[in-house]
């Protein structure tokens, strides 16, 4: 006979990071104990109001920033931004770019043009 079928886990960062929230903000329980696929599926399904205000108003962790802003990772760091960020943050940056955020931005539309151009003639 097969043993039953244990449950998948896995560790609260990663869970934190398929649901795209920043693990310090999450609350006590979640971060501690493994988090099974059934309950990051539940999770997911039907988010609870720490999970709902955390992906409103934050913090985020660095690549939601980083796409809310519109700029890569690297960017982020080459700006010095190496906290996660707020809603209320990100959308003060954006209202008010700073030179590197502007600088950041371009070098990124210009890197995502050319990764286009270049899947646009592989056959």
């Amino acid at each position: 006979m097969s043993k039953p079928k244990q449950p998948q886990e896995m560790k609260p960062a990663t869970a934190a990071a398929k649901l795209d929230v920043y693990l310090p903000a999450t609350p006590p329980e979640f971060r501690a104990g493994p988090v099974t696929r059934e309950q990051l599926d539940e999770l997911q399904r039907n988010p609870p109001q720490w999970l709902a205000d955390l992906r409103r108003d934050g913090p985020h962790p660095r690549n939601v920033v980083a796409a809310r802003l519109r700029v890569s990772n690297s960017g982020l760091a080459r700006g010095g931004v190496t906290e996660a960020l707020t809603t209320a943050e990100i959308q003060a940056l954006s209202a008010d770019p700073p030179e590197w955020l502007v600088r950041e931005r371009e070098s990124f539309a210009e890197v995502r043009a050319e990764q286009r151009r270049l899947q646009e003639r592989r056959p």
